[in-house]
């Protein structure tokens, strides 16, 4: 941006000067032609330059260069030049004048400032940007000789970038000679600019150092040490990662430091389940089938007929609940693959509600069956933000459990609701039975996985113990809840609590 910005500078510096040194040499020029030219004689009727005169006239309108400043400096250099090209006048040098300079002691110590200002001086011109000279003073005066206003960029004789204009001196309407006015003052502009840039530059340099140092302290290395965790996470064949030290900051590093030890415990804790889950399912596998090897065994050393039809009878119960084990199995394994990938639809639940009632409704000339009705009106609003057939499957669970604790001829009831809320709406879907109720201790742990303790007078084996666990993993997919309640006249009470979808 500086560098880009002192080219746009240059460029209007340039443009002035040469429209103020063209001004200052037709004023010089001007006067010249009056004073400093003749317009010729019977011995020599051309005009000529009176090189004294000239001189003379340079002396009277250019100061002398004082004590200690260079030749150019801060001023316009002036010359004038025969057409042949020999060198008239020089405003450097007209004077008869000798500059000194003292030298400095050797033994004090240059501040930075000097230092820096001494350094640009002897550089002379710092040339961050592209330059060429546009002519050369002898181009330029052969323009003027031809009666043109040239003018150029160059450089001098000391190596200076002088900006230059040459104008004809006319007499009689005879070029007589040349005047050329440089200035080198745009370019020690432009260095002094350029000089004062130097400390924004080491500061800026410094700034970013130190930026790049925090950044890589700060940022990098934290996040170098969170690769290496979880390469070393990988490797190891550990399922947890623990950063404490990265996870305790309150930036966004400490935010991803904390996401990363709760994804990993939430896949340690799913691999834990998954292997809790296997254990009981080879436990519930081997319960059945070693009742089915006792029966096979009893029914070959059986007698009679009798005995024999009562052990396959013992076999044929078994393999029901290794089938409904199973199909529950799958069933779970589906569902949790079904909820994890699945996209969210608005359901109307009081209308799947009350044709899942429908669908268990019994039929007129069955007494001894298990009546499922759906209680009161379907509500108005009771939509939710879910999966219709996941949700499906929990109402069906719920329902089945609840007709296998009912006595026959009993009532399941279902209801929906929409209560009214503040901070969270929410839709509420209940199913009763008139069953014997569920333990008080036992209201949390029937939501376990292969829960099977069933009340006196229920027959066993008629439940794989994973509709009420299946529902309630389903229902927190939903990001919704559910619990259990035993009714006050008899009965349990399961309710679904969903947030209300917008």
């Amino acid at each position: 941006m500086g560098v880009l910005l002192l080219a746009e500078m240059r460029a209007g510096l340039t443009q002035a000067q040469f429209r103020n040194l063209r001004t200052q040499g037709e004023l010089i020029t001007n006067l010249l032609i009056e004073t400093g030219t003749i317009e010729g004689t019977e011995s020599n009727p051309n005009p000529y330059v009176n090189e004294p005169a000239v001189r003379a006239v340079l002396k009277r309108i250019l100061p002398p260069i004082a004590e200690g400043e260079r030749a150019g400096v801060g001023r316009p250099r002036v010359r004038m030049f025969a057409p042949d090209g020999r060198l008239i006048a020089d405003s450097d040098v007209i004077y008869d004048h000798i500059v000194q300079t003292p030298l400095t002691d050797s033994t004090d110590q240059p501040t930075i400032t000097e230092r820096v200002k001494n350094a640009a001086e002897r550089v002379e011109y710092l040339r961050l940007t592209p330059w060429r000279p546009t002519a050369s003073l002898t181009e330029e005066r052969a323009r003027a000789l031809q009666g043109e206003i040239a003018r150029s960029e160059r450089l001098n004789e000391r190596g200076e970038r002088v900006v230059s204009v040459t104008l004809p001196v006319r007499r009689v309407q005879q070029v007589v000679g040349t005047v050329t006015i440089e200035s080198a003052d745009v370019e020690r502009i432009l260095v002094a600019e350029r000089a004062s840039m130097i400390p924004f530059v080491l500061g800026a340099t410094i700034a970013i150092f130190l930026s790049s140092l925090l950044l890589a302290l700060f940022i990098a290395f934290p996040l170098e040490r969170l690769a290496l965790a979880a390469d070393r996470l990988r490797l190891s064949g550990a399922t947890r990662l623990s950063l404490p030290d990265v996870s305790k900051r309150k930036d966004e590093i400490g935010a991803l430091a904390h996401s990363l030890e709760a994804m990993t415990g939430a896949l340690a804790d799913r691999i834990d389940a998954n292997e809790r889950f296997a254990a009981d399912v080879s436990h519930e596998i081997k319960n059945p089938l070693a009742s089915i090897k006792s029966a096979v065994e009893s029914a070959r050393a059986a007698k009679d007929q009798e005995g024999q039809n009562r052990m396959l009878a013992i076999v044929a119960q078994d393999v029901g609940r290794l089938d409904r084990l199973i199909t529950d199995i799958a069933r779970a394994s589906r569902i949790e693959a079904e909820t994890a990938r699945g996209d969210l639809d608005r359901v109307d639940l009081g209308a799947m509600l009350r044709d899942l009632a429908s669908a268990y409704a019994a039929p007129p000339d069955e007494e001894e069956h298990v009546h499922v009705l759906f209680n009161g009106p379907k509500p108005d609003g009771a939509i939710v933000l879910g999966q219709a057939g996941p949700l499906g499957q929990v109402f069906r669970n719920l329902v089945d459990n609840a007709r296998s604790f009912s006595p026959d001829g009993g009532r399941v009831t279902i209801s929906v609701e929409v209560p009214r809320a503040k901070d969270k709406p929410i839709v509420r879907a209940i199913v009763e039975d008139e069953g014997p109720g569920i333990p008080d201790e036992n209201l949390e742990t029937v939501f376990e996985r292969f829960y099977t303790q069933r009340p006196k007078g229920v027959a066993f084996g008629g439940n794989s113990g994973l509709g009420l666990s299946i529902a309630r993993q389903i229902v927190s997919a939903h990001d919704g809840r559910i619990y259990a309640q035993n009714r006050a006249e008899g009965g349990a009470r399961l309710i679904v609590e969903l947030p209300l979808a917008p």
